[in-house]
């Protein structure tokens, strides 16, 4: 099968946690902040817009489920176990501040992010991860030449670096940003692949 297919990944809505700086993994199941909310009701008709006749995914954790919620109320929305946040391990939950005095943490810096997160995972399992998670989708998405996936600022890191090559960081993108793009879908290959921020657009 050779198609192409519009993928919109948009990221989740803000939380307490996001305003706080804290990392914020898989491991950390934070509801979306009362601001969060408001900008998503504020944000939710250009979304719906760009993402018109697609369909739904997003992944188990409360801050991406319920983003999808109040952006597609009126649509079906699928949900894969799979596409959640990094595992941060140990520094899930805190702040660089908090973890200033960490030796592990300074060790990541210096990195450049490419250290595995003590007792976490590092970022080439979860690209792998995540990748898998965006095959299993297309595949879902059947004859279905358009889908809107809402799902983890890392997740749309892992699957543009995937996909379009440069550094994991080169992706990253505030709340409810996110990229459009179009891919040849070829059995397992996907190629072709050209793609649009979604925050050049107008979204009030």
């Amino acid at each position: 099968m050779d198609e192409i297919k519009t993928i919109i990944l948009i990221r989740h809505g803000k939380t307490a946690y996001n305003a706080l700086g804290k990392y914020m993994g898989r491991g950390v199941d934070e509801e979306l902040s009362d601001e969060g909310i408001k900008e998503i009701i504020a944000k939710r008709d250009g979304l719906r817009a760009i993402s018109e006749g697609a369909v739904i995914f997003t992944g188990p954790l409360k801050r991406a489920k319920d983003t999808a919620g109040l952006v597609f109320y009126d649509k079906d929305v699928r949900i894969v176990e799979e596409l959640t946040e990094i595992d941060f391990g140990d520094f899930e939950g805190k702040s660089a501040a908090e973890l200033s005095d960490d030796p592990r943490y300074q060790q990541w810096i210096d990195s450049d992010g490419t250290l595995q997160f003590p007792n976490g995972e590092c970022i080439e399992e979860f690209r792998a991860r995540t990748m898998d998670s965006l095959h299993n989708i297309i595949k879902l998405s059947g004859n279905d030449d358009k889908i809107a996936i809402v799902c983890h600022g890392g997740c749309i890191m892992a699957i543009m670096s995937g996909l379009c090559g440069g550094k994991y960081h080169d992706y990253l993108i505030p709340n409810l940003d996110g990229y459009i793009l179009r891919v040849r879908v070829n059995d397992e290959r996907l190629s072709d692949i050209t793609y649009d921020r979604i925050g050049r657009r107008n979204m009030a």
